[in-house]
């Protein structure tokens, strides 16, 4: 080996041998030891955002008196946009009686950039809380020294204000730690010794920016007017004109993630007719302007989007199939779509007995066109003859209401002039000349009758404990008929008492109705309702006992004296007890009579034994 060689190898020794000294040195002033930095990274969300979500940062060490060790929030880095509200907090402590050690500084100077802390006012409520916002010129900085010696550890919360806006990502912040050999906050100690380590918040995107559409949350709607936004409701029911062009209605598609986010799910939606009518592309309107119109659309919608159905000029039944690609869904909605002229319409009568005057609705009409669908235009009504209208009005067409999908039927109205018989039409045009179809004659009877007596009923004899019972006021004239609908104090004051605890629903139906004296009968009847032509119905449930329910009443100041007497009405609550202890009684007798029967049997075959034997 050459003595250059040996020279080399000396000098790295040394020179090793120096470094490592250097690395290993700590000044002779140092009054800290055993010093460390612990971070964990932080999580947050644009829900939750506290001291469970928070990143932590723990600090040890021996600290001797007129130490301190500090910890900065040094800004790195954050998501485009990020510009948020930061929180040092300091958490519970090992450390005993270091309470009254706790500063903040309120700024320190430098080119570090990062956090600055905000005045005292903004330092939240309790003295260990600290707000510091993001900046570019100075870092916030939690100070900890002591009078004595002590064994510090510390742990700190960082974390995103839960009140800020926050972008997703991930914000990073580099911690630094430093040991002094007295409590300065600025310039003028020295650091012993400092670590630094980055800790980082990450911001999860929240759920609803998701751009993956769910079947579970989506939906379609058919409905009657356009939307610009909603949410899942029910569907209308459309019945439309055939002429083409003619909006019938539209197809509302919440295109939903997951979360139920209305503008970010992403999904090629088809829309397609079968029968009459087609379906047009549009957008989130209350007004909106077609596009494309076809038997089939299909359009790439970014959340929420709607369709427009339109006629197509032929009449008949339409269904309309809805479907995803993406999210895999699949929906169908109806309609129907009817001529412009009907082929027939009905008219029935309504009610019994018109009175004098206005009578709405007395008349309903139902309709076809030519396809067989529901002709759901706008009949009219008028007197058959000028004879006709003397009692019931005019010759010239009465517009009536406008087909009802909920009650199968149009309604129209009459106003009479005088008592009597007349007759009346339907026409599917505002004049006779104009119509197409002209309905079947129906006779309206005009009565003007005064009430002499009032009486009182259930729909039942007997009922089933709580069963719902129907009670009927129904005045009558002086021959004992029912009349057409009037207003009159038909009862005394008081109304209608009951012996039996019935309960009452609804509004018409408390305790307080049976009380009235002013009775308002109907002018019709419906099966629904329990409404009787020329009465007043109360709904009301029988009592659970079994017994005898008994409605009592006079007659009121709207009758004849001879017609204020009292009345009454009864009906029976089966008792379930009862019945059921008579079906025992009577399988018991229907035992026993079996009993007797078979020993008188048995007893028959043994005669027949002996005299066989015999």
């Amino acid at each position: 080996m050459s003595t250059k060689t040996n020279f080399k190898r000396i000098a790295l020794v040394a020179v090793a041998a120096l470094g490592l000294g250097v690395l290993s040195s700590v000044p002779a002033s140092a009054q800290t030891s055993g010093v460390t930095l612990t971070v964990t990274d932080g999580t947050s969300s644009f829900i939750k955002s506290d001291t469970t979500t928070a990143a932590t940062i723990n600090v040890k060490g021996l600290v001797e008196a007129d130490d301190s060790l500090t910890v900065t929030a040094v800004f790195k880095s954050r998501p485009s946009g990020g510009n948020t509200v930061l929180w040092f907090a300091l958490a519970d402590s090992a450390t005993p009686t270091m309470a009254a050690g706790r500063v903040i500084d309120t700024q320190v100077a430098g080119a570090l950039g990062g956090l600055v802390a905000p005045a005292a006012a903004r330092q939240g409520t309790g003295a260990n809380k600290y707000s510091v916002l993001e900046t570019t010129s100075a870092a916030s900085i939690i100070r900890f020294s002591s009078n004595d010696s002590k064994n510090l550890d510390e742990t700190l919360y960082f974390q995103i204000d839960s009140s800020t806006a926050r972008t997703a990502g991930t914000y990073t912040y580099t911690i630094q730690l430093k040991a002094y050999d007295k409590s300065v906050a600025g310039g003028s100690g020295v650091a012993q010794l400092v670590i630094t380590k980055d800790v980082n918040i990450v911001v999860a995107a929240a759920s609803d920016v998701s751009t993956t559409p769910s079947a579970v949350t989506s939906f379609v709607d058919i409905l009657a007017s356009a939307q610009a936004s909603g949410s899942d409701a029910s569907d209308a029911v459309i019945s439309s004109v055939s002429t083409a062009g003619t909006a019938a209605g539209y197809i509302y598609v919440g295109n939903r993630n997951a979360a139920g986010g209305v503008s970010t799910a992403r999904d090629s939606i088809t829309a397609t007719v079968t029968g009459a009518g087609q379906v047009c592309s549009a957008a989130l309107s209350a007004s909106p302007t077609v596009t494309a119109c076809g038997k089939s659309v299909k359009v790439s919608a970014i959340g929420d989007y709607q369709f427009v159905l339109q006629a197509d000029g032929s009449s008949g039944s339409s269904l309309i199939t809805v479907s995803s690609s993406v999210a895999g869904w699949t929906y169908t909605k109806s309609a129907t779509f009817y001529a412009t002229a009907a082929k027939t319409l009905t008219a029935t009568v309504a009610h019994p007995l018109a009175k004098i005057g206005s009578n709405s609705g007395i008349v309903r009409v139902t309709g076809v066109d030519s396809s067989g669908s529901n002709w759901a235009g706008t009949p009219y009504i008028y007197a058959s003859s000028a004879t006709d209208a003397l009692v019931g009005g005019s010759t010239t067409p009465v517009e009536c209401s406008a087909y009802s999908s909920t009650l199968g039927y149009a309604s129209c109205p009459i106003t009479t002039l005088t008592t009597g018989t007349a007759k009346f039409k339907v026409i599917d045009a505002s004049t006779v000349a104009l119509a197409t179809a002209t309905s079947n004659e129906v006779t309206i009877t005009v009565t003007n009758a005064t009430p002499a007596t009032v009486k009182l009923s259930f729909d039942k004899a007997t009922y089933a404990p709580n069963e719902r019972a129907r009670i009927y006021v129904t005045p009558l004239d002086s021959s004992g008929k029912e009349m057409q609908s009037i207003t009159a104090d038909l009862l005394a004051s008081g109304g209608i008492a009951v012996n039996g605890a019935i309960s009452y629903t609804g509004s018409t139906t408390t305790a307080e109705s049976l009380t009235a004296t002013s009775i308002t009968t109907s002018a019709s009847t419906s099966s629904t309702s329990g409404a009787k032509a020329g009465s007043m119905v109360y709904t009301v449930y029988m009592p659970s006992a079994g017994g005898t329910v008994t409605l009592s009443a006079t007659g009121g100041n709207g009758l004849p004296v001879a017609g204020r007497v009292a009345i009454t009405a009864t009906a029976t609550v089966t008792d379930s007890g009862a019945a059921a202890l008579a079906a025992v009684s009577a399988l018991a007798t229907t035992v026993a009579s079996l009993k007797t029967l078979i020993t008188t049997l048995t007893n028959l075959v043994l005669k027949i034994q002996k005299k066989v034997k015999a």
